[in-house]
Protein backbone atom coordinates (compact mmCIF):
# COMPACT_ATOMS: atom_id res chain seq x y z
CA UNK A 1 0.00 0.00 0.00
CA UNK A 2 1.31 3.41 -1.13
CA UNK A 3 1.50 5.70 2.10
CA UNK A 4 0.34 9.22 1.64
CA UNK A 5 3.75 11.61 1.47
CA UNK A 6 4.35 14.03 4.15
CA UNK A 7 6.23 16.74 4.73
CA UNK A 8 7.47 18.38 7.60
CA UNK A 9 8.14 22.33 7.98
CA UNK A 10 10.09 23.02 11.25
CA UNK A 11 12.05 19.99 12.97
CA UNK A 12 12.66 21.71 16.62
CA UNK A 13 11.78 19.58 19.53
CA UNK A 14 8.22 19.67 19.06
CA UNK A 15 9.01 19.09 15.23
CA UNK A 16 10.65 16.65 15.87
CA UNK A 17 8.92 14.76 18.54
CA UNK A 18 5.60 14.65 16.35
CA UNK A 19 7.44 13.14 13.37
CA UNK A 20 8.97 10.37 15.16
CA UNK A 21 5.38 9.64 16.31
CA UNK A 22 4.21 9.78 12.76
CA UNK A 23 6.86 7.45 11.82
CA UNK A 24 6.43 5.10 14.55
CA UNK A 25 2.64 5.34 13.12
CA UNK A 26 4.10 3.23 10.10
CA UNK A 27 0.68 5.50 8.80
CA UNK A 28 2.75 7.86 6.38
CA UNK A 29 5.82 8.46 4.53
CA UNK A 30 8.09 11.04 5.84
CA UNK A 31 8.96 12.63 2.39
CA UNK A 32 10.69 16.02 3.08
CA UNK A 33 12.15 17.90 6.02
CA UNK A 34 12.97 21.93 6.10
CA UNK A 35 14.35 23.85 9.02
CA UNK A 36 16.81 26.81 8.84
CA UNK A 37 18.96 25.27 11.92
CA UNK A 38 21.35 22.73 10.08
CA UNK A 39 21.38 21.19 13.76
CA UNK A 40 17.80 20.78 13.60
CA UNK A 41 17.53 19.10 10.31
CA UNK A 42 20.39 17.05 11.07
CA UNK A 43 18.71 15.52 14.16
CA UNK A 44 15.19 15.13 12.03
CA UNK A 45 16.86 13.11 9.30
CA UNK A 46 18.36 11.17 12.28
CA UNK A 47 14.40 10.07 12.43
CA UNK A 48 13.78 10.29 8.78
CA UNK A 49 16.82 9.07 6.61
CA UNK A 50 15.09 8.98 3.27
CA UNK A 51 13.76 12.32 3.99
CA UNK A 52 14.43 14.90 1.39
CA UNK A 53 15.55 18.14 3.25
CA UNK A 54 14.45 21.09 1.21
CA UNK A 55 15.21 24.88 1.81
CA UNK A 56 11.72 26.35 2.13
CA UNK A 57 8.11 26.22 2.32
CA UNK A 58 7.73 26.92 -1.44
CA UNK A 59 10.14 23.76 -2.48
CA UNK A 60 8.65 21.14 -0.17
CA UNK A 61 5.18 22.47 -1.91
CA UNK A 62 6.53 21.33 -5.20
CA UNK A 63 7.09 17.80 -4.02
CA UNK A 64 3.13 16.69 -5.12
CA UNK A 65 3.19 15.69 -1.38
CA UNK A 66 -0.47 14.42 0.52
CA UNK A 67 0.49 16.39 3.67
CA UNK A 68 2.42 18.81 5.47
CA UNK A 69 2.96 18.83 9.61
CA UNK A 70 3.75 22.81 10.55
CA UNK A 71 5.75 23.61 14.11
CA UNK A 72 6.96 26.75 13.28
CA UNK A 73 6.47 30.08 15.37
CA UNK A 74 2.48 31.32 15.73
CA UNK A 75 3.29 34.17 13.49
CA UNK A 76 3.52 31.66 10.12
CA UNK A 77 0.53 29.14 10.74
CA UNK A 78 -2.19 30.10 9.45
CA UNK A 79 -0.08 31.46 6.23
CA UNK A 80 1.82 28.25 5.74
CA UNK A 81 -1.27 25.94 6.19
CA UNK A 82 -3.01 28.08 3.75
CA UNK A 83 -0.16 27.94 1.35
CA UNK A 84 -0.23 24.22 1.81
CA UNK A 85 -4.22 23.42 1.54
CA UNK A 86 -4.31 25.98 -1.51
CA UNK A 87 -1.92 23.58 -3.21
CA UNK A 88 -4.23 20.36 -1.88
CA UNK A 89 -1.88 19.12 0.34
CA UNK A 90 -3.83 18.26 3.48
CA UNK A 91 -1.81 19.85 6.99
CA UNK A 92 -1.09 19.00 10.69
CA UNK A 93 -0.41 22.25 12.55
CA UNK A 94 0.95 22.99 15.96
CA UNK A 95 -1.23 25.30 18.21
CA UNK A 96 -2.64 27.94 17.77
CA UNK A 97 -3.99 27.22 14.46
CA UNK A 98 -3.97 31.27 14.13
CA UNK A 99 -3.05 34.14 16.30
CA UNK A 100 -6.56 35.03 17.32
CA UNK A 101 -10.12 33.74 15.43
CA UNK A 102 -10.22 35.53 12.53
CA UNK A 103 -6.74 33.64 11.23
CA UNK A 104 -7.73 30.58 12.19
CA UNK A 105 -11.19 30.71 10.75
CA UNK A 106 -8.98 31.85 7.63
CA UNK A 107 -7.33 28.42 7.66
CA UNK A 108 -10.16 26.27 8.34
CA UNK A 109 -12.44 27.79 5.30
CA UNK A 110 -8.99 27.10 3.02
CA UNK A 111 -9.29 23.29 4.19
CA UNK A 112 -13.00 23.42 3.81
CA UNK A 113 -12.68 24.70 0.29
CA UNK A 114 -9.39 22.23 -0.48
CA UNK A 115 -11.50 19.71 1.02
CA UNK A 116 -8.58 18.87 2.69
CA UNK A 117 -7.51 17.31 6.38
CA UNK A 118 -6.66 19.73 8.38
CA UNK A 119 -5.54 18.96 12.32
CA UNK A 120 -4.38 21.10 15.17
CA UNK A 121 -2.11 19.56 18.11
CA UNK A 122 -4.16 19.59 20.94
CA UNK A 123 -2.32 17.35 22.39
CA UNK A 124 -4.03 16.54 25.50
CA UNK A 125 -6.89 15.45 24.50
CA UNK A 126 -5.07 12.51 24.32
CA UNK A 127 -3.97 11.74 27.48
CA UNK A 128 -5.24 8.54 28.79
CA UNK A 129 -6.75 10.99 32.12
CA UNK A 130 -8.23 13.15 29.90
CA UNK A 131 -9.73 9.86 28.17
CA UNK A 132 -10.73 8.41 31.67
CA UNK A 133 -12.10 11.83 32.75
CA UNK A 134 -14.34 11.44 29.45
CA UNK A 135 -15.49 8.70 30.07
CA UNK A 136 -17.04 9.68 33.33
CA UNK A 137 -18.79 12.59 32.17
CA UNK A 138 -20.01 11.02 29.28
CA UNK A 139 -21.32 7.87 31.20
CA UNK A 140 -23.48 10.45 33.50
CA UNK A 141 -21.54 9.37 37.01
CA UNK A 142 -21.12 12.90 37.35
CA UNK A 143 -24.03 14.02 36.50
CA UNK A 144 -24.75 17.19 34.22
CA UNK A 145 -21.31 19.33 34.64
CA UNK A 146 -22.24 22.64 36.06
CA UNK A 147 -18.75 24.04 37.19
CA UNK A 148 -15.04 23.13 36.68
CA UNK A 149 -11.68 24.54 37.82
CA UNK A 150 -8.76 24.58 34.95
CA UNK A 151 -5.20 24.91 35.88
CA UNK A 152 -2.02 25.07 33.81
CA UNK A 153 0.81 26.95 35.36
CA UNK A 154 4.34 26.56 33.98
CA UNK A 155 7.13 27.53 36.42
CA UNK A 156 9.27 28.11 33.29
CA UNK A 157 8.44 30.51 30.84
CA UNK A 158 9.35 29.82 26.90
CA UNK A 159 12.99 30.13 26.17
CA UNK A 160 12.57 31.41 22.49
CA UNK A 161 12.09 35.55 22.03
CA UNK A 162 9.39 35.20 19.83
CA UNK A 163 6.89 33.96 22.09
CA UNK A 164 7.09 37.24 24.03
CA UNK A 165 6.08 39.45 20.80
CA UNK A 166 2.47 39.74 20.56
CA UNK A 167 2.68 40.34 16.67
CA UNK A 168 4.95 36.68 16.35
CA UNK A 169 2.82 34.91 19.37
CA UNK A 170 -0.50 36.34 19.52
CA UNK A 171 -0.45 36.60 22.99
CA UNK A 172 1.31 34.94 26.27
CA UNK A 173 0.20 32.18 28.70
CA UNK A 174 -3.09 32.26 27.62
CA UNK A 175 -2.77 31.43 23.58
CA UNK A 176 0.26 28.86 24.35
CA UNK A 177 -1.33 27.26 27.44
CA UNK A 178 -4.53 28.53 28.66
CA UNK A 179 -5.39 26.95 24.80
CA UNK A 180 -5.36 23.93 25.79
CA UNK A 181 -7.58 24.33 29.12
CA UNK A 182 -10.24 25.83 27.10
CA UNK A 183 -10.45 23.18 24.31
CA UNK A 184 -10.55 20.82 27.08
CA UNK A 185 -13.06 22.04 28.64
CA UNK A 186 -15.30 22.70 25.41
CA UNK A 187 -14.84 19.81 23.78
CA UNK A 188 -15.63 17.36 27.26
CA UNK A 189 -19.08 19.22 28.11
CA UNK A 190 -20.17 19.34 24.16
CA UNK A 191 -19.12 22.31 22.69
CA UNK A 192 -21.59 24.99 24.61
CA UNK A 193 -22.16 28.26 23.31
CA UNK A 194 -20.63 30.85 25.92
CA UNK A 195 -22.90 33.73 27.08
CA UNK A 196 -20.19 36.26 29.15
CA UNK A 197 -16.27 36.05 29.56
CA UNK A 198 -14.25 38.28 32.11
CA UNK A 199 -10.96 38.29 32.57
CA UNK A 200 -7.77 39.35 34.19
CA UNK A 201 -4.37 39.55 32.69
CA UNK A 202 -0.84 40.44 33.96
CA UNK A 203 2.54 40.79 33.06
CA UNK A 204 5.29 41.54 36.14
CA UNK A 205 2.81 41.16 38.59
CA UNK A 206 1.49 44.13 36.88
CA UNK A 207 -2.97 44.34 35.29
CA UNK A 208 -1.71 44.06 31.61
CA UNK A 209 -4.19 47.10 29.93
CA UNK A 210 -5.89 45.96 26.47
CA UNK A 211 -3.81 47.04 23.67
CA UNK A 212 -0.61 46.78 25.74
CA UNK A 213 2.40 45.77 23.77
CA UNK A 214 3.57 42.75 26.27
CA UNK A 215 2.00 39.82 26.58
CA UNK A 216 0.62 38.14 29.30
CA UNK A 217 2.73 35.92 32.06
CA UNK A 218 -0.26 35.33 34.19
CA UNK A 219 -4.27 35.07 33.66
CA UNK A 220 -7.52 34.13 35.07
CA UNK A 221 -10.50 33.93 33.54
CA UNK A 222 -14.16 33.20 34.12
CA UNK A 223 -16.61 31.89 31.50
CA UNK A 224 -20.02 31.35 31.60
CA UNK A 225 -21.94 28.65 29.31
CA UNK A 226 -25.66 28.54 28.04
CA UNK A 227 -26.16 25.67 29.92
CA UNK A 228 -25.42 27.20 33.39
CA UNK A 229 -22.43 26.24 33.80
CA UNK A 230 -19.29 28.13 34.72
CA UNK A 231 -15.81 27.26 34.38
CA UNK A 232 -12.58 29.02 36.09
CA UNK A 233 -9.39 28.99 34.33
CA UNK A 234 -5.68 30.36 35.08
CA UNK A 235 -2.61 30.16 33.66
CA UNK A 236 1.21 31.45 33.82
CA UNK A 237 4.43 31.55 32.62
CA UNK A 238 7.03 31.89 35.59
CA UNK A 239 4.80 31.29 38.57
CA UNK A 240 6.43 30.56 41.80
CA UNK A 241 4.42 27.34 41.85
CA UNK A 242 6.36 25.16 44.20
CA UNK A 243 7.15 22.29 41.03
CA UNK A 244 8.42 22.86 37.29
CA UNK A 245 4.01 22.40 36.59
CA UNK A 246 0.29 22.80 37.85
CA UNK A 247 -1.74 20.99 35.35
CA UNK A 248 -5.21 20.11 37.25
CA UNK A 249 -8.99 19.86 35.05
CA UNK A 250 -11.53 18.87 38.00
CA UNK A 251 -15.29 18.82 36.83
CA UNK A 252 -17.97 19.23 39.06
CA UNK A 253 -21.29 17.40 38.73
CA UNK A 254 -24.37 17.19 41.42
CA UNK A 255 -23.20 13.05 41.69
CA UNK A 256 -19.58 13.21 41.68
CA UNK A 257 -16.69 15.06 40.26
CA UNK A 258 -14.09 13.83 37.87
CA UNK A 259 -10.93 15.69 37.27
CA UNK A 260 -6.89 14.98 36.44
CA UNK A 261 -3.87 16.27 37.49
CA UNK A 262 -0.17 16.20 36.93
CA UNK A 263 2.20 13.91 39.11
CA UNK A 264 4.84 15.94 41.23
CA UNK A 265 5.09 18.59 39.01
CA UNK A 266 5.81 16.65 35.85
CA UNK A 267 4.88 17.53 32.23
CA UNK A 268 4.26 14.60 31.41
CA UNK A 269 2.70 12.25 33.93
CA UNK A 270 -0.60 12.66 34.95
CA UNK A 271 -3.45 10.70 37.11
CA UNK A 272 -7.40 10.74 36.40
CA UNK A 273 -9.48 10.26 39.86
CA UNK A 274 -13.53 10.39 40.54
CA UNK A 275 -14.39 12.06 44.08
CA UNK A 276 -17.82 11.21 45.08
CA UNK A 277 -17.81 13.17 48.92
CA UNK A 278 -14.37 12.70 50.71
CA UNK A 279 -13.79 9.48 48.86
CA UNK A 280 -11.55 9.47 46.00
CA UNK A 281 -11.21 6.78 43.11
CA UNK A 282 -7.83 6.47 40.58
CA UNK A 283 -9.12 6.36 37.46
CA UNK A 284 -5.76 6.05 35.42
CA UNK A 285 -2.11 6.96 36.35
CA UNK A 286 1.30 6.60 34.39
CA UNK A 287 3.11 4.80 32.23
CA UNK A 288 1.54 6.67 29.44
CA UNK A 289 3.33 8.12 26.19
CA UNK A 290 0.77 10.66 25.13
CA UNK A 291 2.77 12.94 23.89
CA UNK A 292 2.55 11.96 20.31
CA UNK A 293 -0.74 10.57 19.86
CA UNK A 294 -2.36 13.47 18.43
CA UNK A 295 0.24 13.74 15.37
CA UNK A 296 -0.28 9.75 15.14
CA UNK A 297 -4.25 10.23 14.90
CA UNK A 298 -3.76 12.83 12.16
CA UNK A 299 -1.26 10.22 10.25
CA UNK A 300 -3.83 7.58 10.27
CA UNK A 301 -6.89 10.01 9.37
CA UNK A 302 -4.82 10.60 6.44
CA UNK A 303 -3.88 7.34 5.69
CA UNK A 304 -7.54 6.46 5.64
CA UNK A 305 -8.93 9.63 3.51
CA UNK A 306 -7.30 13.71 2.73
CA UNK A 307 -11.11 14.84 2.99
CA UNK A 308 -11.94 18.03 4.90
CA UNK A 309 -13.47 16.81 8.69
CA UNK A 310 -15.73 19.45 9.82
CA UNK A 311 -15.25 18.73 13.16
CA UNK A 312 -12.12 21.11 12.94
CA UNK A 313 -14.53 24.27 13.00
CA UNK A 314 -14.58 24.00 16.48
CA UNK A 315 -10.69 25.43 16.79
CA UNK A 316 -12.49 28.22 15.59
CA UNK A 317 -14.98 28.77 18.34
CA UNK A 318 -12.06 27.86 20.68
CA UNK A 319 -10.12 30.68 19.20
CA UNK A 320 -13.00 33.24 19.71
CA UNK A 321 -13.08 31.90 23.38
CA UNK A 322 -9.65 33.01 23.71
CA UNK A 323 -10.21 36.27 21.88
CA UNK A 324 -13.17 37.32 24.00
CA UNK A 325 -10.30 36.45 27.27
CA UNK A 326 -7.89 38.81 25.49
CA UNK A 327 -10.74 41.25 25.26
CA UNK A 328 -13.27 40.56 28.22
CA UNK A 329 -17.25 41.29 27.45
Amino acid sequence: MKLPRVGFLGTGWIGRHRLQAMVASGAVSATALCDPSPECLAAALEIAPDAKPVPSLEAMLDLDLDGLVIATPSALHAQQAIAALERGIAVFCQKPLGRNEAEARRVIAAAQAADRLLGVDLSYRYTAATQAVAKEIQEGRTGPVFAADLTFHNAYGPDKPWFYDRFQSGGGCVIDLGVHLVDLAMWLLGYPAVERVTSRLYANGRPLEPGAGAVEDYAVAHLDLDTGASFRLACSWNLHAGQEAVIEAVFHGPQAAAGFRNIGGSFYDFEAFANNGTARTCLSSPPDKWGGRAAAHWATSLARSTRFDPDVHQVGNVSAILDRIYAPD
